[in-house]
């Protein structure tokens, strides 16, 4: 926050719930991408879902991300950091957000990869929905 990188967004409450909608789409569009032997954005969309989950979070708090790289650090501190969140989980965003640029930029992706990240999706994704709707 002092670098600015992550900056109060007073509608971030307001907006959160349609953010969990956003990540639950995702995954549904996943699974069905997943079905149908399509890696590549199967892995792309599981990063997104855990993204719009991440900032559905962040915006709980009336908070915005500058980038990916500052939600994952705002997800550490913010609810890794007080026990909010299992560090797990940020692990599992990272290893995301790895994957899908490998995919997006290197074409390298593989169905392994995505079965891991549709388990770690839905529970992520399970996780950010209860704490939204605490």
């Amino acid at each position: 926050m002092k670098k600015g990188k992550i900056k109060v967004f007073t509608r971030g409450k307001d907006l959160a719930p349609s953010e969990i909608e956003a990540a639950k789409a995702d995954l549904a569009r996943a699974e069905k991408t997943f079905k149908d032997d399509d890696y590549k954005w199967t892995t792309i969309q599981l990063y997104y879902s855990m993204f719009h989950a991440s900032r559905a979070l962040l915006y709980s708090k009336n908070l915005r991300e500058h980038s990916h790289y500052c939600l994952i650090q705002a997800m550490r501190e913010m609810f890794v950091s007080k026990g909010i969140f299992s560090v797990v989980y940020v692990e599992a965003l990272i290893e995301a957000k790895n994957l899908r640029e490998d995919a997006d930029y290197y074409n390298r992706w593989s169905k392994e990869a995505c079965e891991k990240m549709l388990k770690s999706t839905k529970e992520f994704l399970k996780i950010a929905e209860g704490l939204i709707n605490k």
